[in-house]
């Protein structure tokens, strides 16, 4: 899949309008914890800049629902974004107002104007197209740096592009990196091909599963989804989470593992404990002697033992989802160790997925990992090999 590139647009004298994914965590003061998203977004901005344009920045934060509420004020991106790009950065109190209105009209070359939060505005997740072309007006070219909301058909991902030409439009840095390294990924991994799926539920991740299969040679599933599989072979697993309604398409996926000739790892212990808290009692047990009314709430350590020992060989890793409740210390261990596996490894890794990234973050391995998705939700929809909405109106 080849997308309109910024680096062939003429953006000299022109106002640049960037869909930014600014929507990073907050602490109960508003200090943002994890601004990689943010500095995820700089090669594109700083592009546009050096070729003497001006640059509306656009992002959402959290959910408002379409009503002004402080609490989601860009004001913190405002202020990081000025401490690393060095320049003043203008924040509009409002989004298509008059506020925002007349920055814009006086935005001058090499100016940064901040738009307030989107979804602000109620017609921002109903792809409104009035607001749209408001949005659009504000610009000469519309570029989507914004992987993390492309599976969004949202007024400023999706419903704007319709007032762009390709003359006018095109994926930013970080959108193209993200697409050609998903394309390659799943197109043409280096072999053996391992990906990790973790996570509680099945549901989230059947149509990821189904589509990959036929690509990769290993499978390790984990999290709490492991259960579904795990009672459909007939293992009593006790509280732990299952979803009944899918047992059937769990044996399907065996099944179709089997025919493929894909290797599928399973856990083989768990670490249980009688309640989901960081109190409680907790034991290693192996999947045949979960106790009733207990619950698997990580991998134990032969089940750790055995995903690496498929890990350690792979060319190619995959990891979408932790294996436990890994936010609880005393279930984090087995999440933990395959982070540090994955690490270590002389494969290409890829991580996606907002949990798994943030797993990755506290164990402090970033630096070690070939590639973080920046997006949860649009990295799943690509593994199920879904088009993105604001992928697709900026394919060449």
């Amino acid at each position: 899949m080849e997308l309109l590139d910024l680096k062939n647009l003429e953006l000299s004298g022109k106002k640049v309008f960037i869909r930014c994914d600014f929507n990073v965590p907050l602490d109960e003061f508003g200090n943002i914890t994890d601004d990689r998203r943010i500095r995820s977004a700089l090669a594109t901005i700083e592009y546009c800049l050096d070729e003497d344009a001006s640059v509306i920045l656009a992002s959402h934060l959290g959910r408002p629902k379409g009503k002004v509420d402080p609490k989601y004020t860009l004001k913190p991106i405002q202020k990081r974004l000025h401490s690393l790009l060095r320049r003043d950065i203008q924040l509009a109190s409002d989004v298509v107002g008059e506020n925002a209105t007349k920055r814009v009209k006086n935005l001058q070359a090499g100016g940064v104007l901040l738009l307030e939060n989107l979804r602000f505005e109620n017609g921002e997740t109903k792809n409104d197209e009035v607001l749209s072309e408001k949005l659009a007006s504000f610009a000469d070219v519309y570029v989507n740096d914004a992987f993390g909301v492309s599976h969004r058909a949202h007024a400023s991902v999706y419903g704007i592009t319709k007032f762009f030409d390709k003359n006018s439009k095109s994926a930013g840095f970080l959108l193209q990196k993200e697409i050609a390294f998903f394309s390659k990924l799943l197109n043409a991994p280096a072999r053996p091909f391992t990906a990790i799926v973790g996570g509680s539920k099945v549901s989230g991740k059947l149509q990821a599963l189904q589509n990959l299969l036929p690509r990769v040679d290993r499978l390790i599933i984990g999290g709490g989804m492991a259960f579904t599989f795990l009672k459909a072979f007939g293992y009593n697993v006790g509280n732990s989470i299952v979803e009944n309604e899918l047992i059937h398409e769990a044996l399907s996926i065996v099944e179709e593992a089997r025919r493929l000739g894909v290797k599928l790892f399973l856990p083989v212990d768990v670490i249980a404990s009688d309640k989901f808290s960081d109190h409680a009692t907790i034991k290693e047990v192996t999947i045949q002697d979960i106790p009733e009314k207990w619950m698997g709430l990580d991998i134990g350590p032969a089940s750790v033992k055995l995903f690496q020992l498929a890990i350690r060989d792979s060319q190619t890793i995959l990891w979408n989802g932790p294996m436990g409740v890994y936010e609880i210390e005393k279930f984090s261990r087995g999440s933990f160790k395959l982070a540090h596996t994955v690490a270590e490894s002389f494969a290409t890794t890829v991580v996606g997925g907002g949990d798994t990234a943030d797993l990755i973050k506290r164990t402090g391995l970033d630096e070690d990992i070939t590639f973080i998705s920046t997006g949860g939700g649009a990295s799943l929809e690509l593994i199920e090999g879904k088009t993105l909405p604001g992928v697709k109106a900026l394919v060449k």
